[in-house]
């Protein structure tokens, strides 16, 4: 049995219409599912858990949506042997991005019902669970502001989700002021002054695509950040289209950490988000959950075994 969460309102209404053309798909193929409807992150992993409860042959779970609506069910599937499918229908969609998961309907079906897994890596901190990036300074202030705008609906509805983060970024850069930041990686500070942002990665793009720490991987146990310091709003302008290809980590006022822990206090209260949805303002600390989650994807080589501690993990957080 197949699970679908659907977000509906997720894309500016592109998640009620995928969800037509899977629903089509799945009675085509005579596969057995049910579908749940969530229009808020609030109580959505309530009632996924509550759900999964009732039987105990689901095959995966599978989200159609957006980043903040995976976001909303991480900690009902964190350490658990069913899988999770995603078909894209957000306005970023960089979670799929970083799986290789298609943005085409069938062909992201096709991946969700492949029964291919990666165990990927999950940040957790003291607001629950993260599976692209944990993002605190001028792009989580980004975030907000095209969250509440009425340019991103727009965006959406032309079917360019990604050009309403570029008018964010513009928005954004006129009253945003760096500030001196610490990063404590795995027990070794590293302070910065004048600090735009703080980025700690677990896949290699957010806010539609923007490729912030290009050589992150989902499941390699570790987080990637990037540290953006001590330029000008012109330095600044001029670095975002560099990170559309992850040529930015060149750059002199960009510096790339490693590690299983970090934890990111500016001298100034700036916001933060994971999976673009708010976690209030700093400080923050998260750390790695390795392996904590099975994602199908179309980059899984084989179906391999969840370590038996990991369940252990998520448990304190889900």
């Amino acid at each position: 049995m197949y699970l679908f969460i659907i977000n509906p309102r997720s894309g500016g209404g592109a998640g009620g219409r995928t969800w037509h053309t899977v629903e089509a798909l799945m009675k085509e193929r005579s596969l057995p599912f049910m579908s749940l409807f969530t229009h808020s992150v609030e109580g959505a992993e309530a009632l996924v858990l509550n759900t999964l409860k009732h039987r105990e042959d689901w095959k995966a779970v599978i989200v159609i949506g957006g980043d903040g609506t995976l976001h909303s069910i991480l900690g009902a599937l964190c350490g658990k042997d069913i899988p999770m499918g995603v078909i894209p229908a957000g306005s970023g969609n960089d979670t799929a991005r970083g799986f290789g998961i298609p943005l085409s309907i069938e062909a992201a079906l096709e991946a969700a019902l492949s029964e291919r897994y990666i165990e990927a890596d999950l940040l957790s901190g003291a607001n629950g669970l993260t599976v692209t990036a944990v993002a605190n300074g001028f792009d989580a202030q980004v975030a907000e502001n095209v969250n509440a705008s009425r340019y991103k609906r727009l965006c959406n509805a032309i079917g360019a989700g990604q050009l309403a983060y570029i008018i964010g970024i513009l928005h954004t850069l006129m009253t945003f002021k760096p500030c001196r930041v610490s990063v404590v990686c795995d027990g070794t500070e590293h302070a910065f002054e004048k600090a735009w942002l703080v980025s700690i990665c677990n896949l290699p793009s957010y806010g539609g695509g923007l490729l912030i720490c290009p050589q992150a991987k989902a499941d390699d146990g570790q987080l990637d950040v990037c540290v953006v310091h001590g330029c000008s709003r012109g330095q600044l302008l001029r670095l975002f289209p560099t990170v559309l290809k992850g040529k930015h980590v060149a750059l002199p006022f960009v510096s790339m950490l490693r590690g299983r822990s970090v934890a990111v206090g500016f001298a100034e209260a700036r916001p933060a988000i994971g999976d673009g949805e708010s976690l209030g303002k700093g400080p923050l600390a998260v750390r790695c959950e390795p392996g904590a989650l099975r994602v199908l994807s179309p980059l899984a080589a084989d179906s391999v075994q969840l370590p038996v501690d990991t369940a252990a993990a998520c448990g304190s957080n889900g």
